[in-house]
């Protein structure tokens, strides 16, 4: 079974806690949700996480259905002398999101039986466990980023946002370290500041919007880098791995790492833009299963990010932008070719002009 569609509670093992039931509320944002989107397919714990975040976020009619009211004006509203009545103060339930995401590292580590992942610890500090904790454990004037590195604990808010963040730090744990990492030096020489300088530039953009290119096929790599969507996107879409129905025989796949990507994409609009990177691989990683591909991938993506950011050069724009919607079996309006010849978004691209 995939690690990425285990069940909520896992009594196969019988050295496998029982872990508790998450309650609380949340907002409707989080209702809107489509869980079955193909660039969602890879998140880890995606069943547990999912069904969790459906079932704490039921619209407004459902929890009035509960009670039987139809008012129209609100739960503040809602009277019954029912002592199982759902109260306006019921709603978002502080820290929901940072205690659906602990279960799911919980459960995962329980399921693999491995340790809980950990920071990288830079400048004498102490490895740590990472856990999702509350916004308001991060103290007042302590940097995000600083405070990870030196307690492991991740500050999470109830908003997609960080639903999302906490999705990709389950994914890809040790890339997410890794980036961790490297605030963490710039940190020590620059302290903090408002202007991050490109390192963290760099961190940030990848972070927050980027998407990682796998391919076996050289060709299609180079292609998206030069911004030539037909020799990328179009003409090998046979190669192109389809989330519905992974191919064992496919040459090329998209997983999305921004955690701010994913968000926009609760609401997918054409021109949005990936930051993305290549990574190559032999043919035999598509005959993996997804937990087998994602394992893989956080250790290879996590080199990566080591050897680019240990560049003091390193700036943003080596970040190769991939329309994310174009990605072959992402979005149904892609099958027409028609689609890619918006010039808006498939733009010819800088590293044309620089090349002359």
């Amino acid at each position: 079974m995939p690690a990425s569609d285990l069940p909520a509670t896992l009594n196969s093992d019988t050295h496998t806690k029982q872990l508790p039931v998450v309650e609380g509320q949340l907002d409707n944002s989080f209702a809107t949700i489509d869980w079955q989107v193909p660039w969602l397919s890879h998140i880890t714990q995606l069943s547990y996480i999912s069904n969790t975040i459906e079932r704490l976020s039921r619209s407004k009619s459902q929890r009035k259905s509960l009670d039987g009211s139809n008012d129209s004006e609100g739960l503040d509203n809602v009277k019954s002398p029912n002592k199982h009545d759902i109260n306006a103060s019921d709603i978002n339930t502080p820290d929901t999101i940072a205690k659906v995401l602990k279960t799911a590292v919980t459960q995962q580590a329980e399921y693999l039986q491995q340790p809980l992942p950990h920071t990288k610890p830079a400048h004498g500090h102490a490895p740590q466990t990472l856990q999702f904790v509350s916004q308001n454990a991060l103290p007042e004037g302590e940097a995000y980023e600083h405070f990870i590195g030196t307690t492991g604990n991740i500050p999470t808010r109830d908003n997609l946002h960080d639903l999302f963040n906490g999705s990709i730090w389950l994914t890809f744990p040790k890339t997410k370290a890794m980036l961790n990492y490297y605030h963490m030096l710039e940190i020590a020489k620059q302290g903090i500041s408002e202007r991050r300088g490109h390192v963290r530039d760099t961190i940030t953009v990848f972070d927050e919007n980027g998407a990682v290119l796998v391919t076996s096929d050289a060709s299609i790599g180079r292609a998206l880098v030069d911004f030539d969507w037909q020799t990328s996107l179009v003409k090998p879409r046979a190669k192109w791995d389809n989330p519905a129905q992974p191919n064992t025989s496919a040459q090329a796949a998209v997983y999305i790492f921004g955690h701010a990507l994913l968000e926009q994409l609760v609401h997918p609009r054409k021109p949005l833009c990936a930051h993305s990177i290549v990574i190559h691989v032999a043919q035999e990683f598509f005959t993996l299963s997804l937990a087998g591909r994602m394992s893989y991938l956080d250790d290879k993506v996590a080199e990566y990010m080591d050897t680019l950011l240990s560049n003091d050069d390193v700036k943003p724009r080596q970040l190769a932008p991939l329309p994310i919607l174009g990605v072959p079996h992402f979005w149904a309006e892609n099958a027409d070719t028609g689609f890619y010849e918006d010039s808006y978004v498939f733009r010819s691209g800088r590293r044309k002009k620089d090349k002359k």
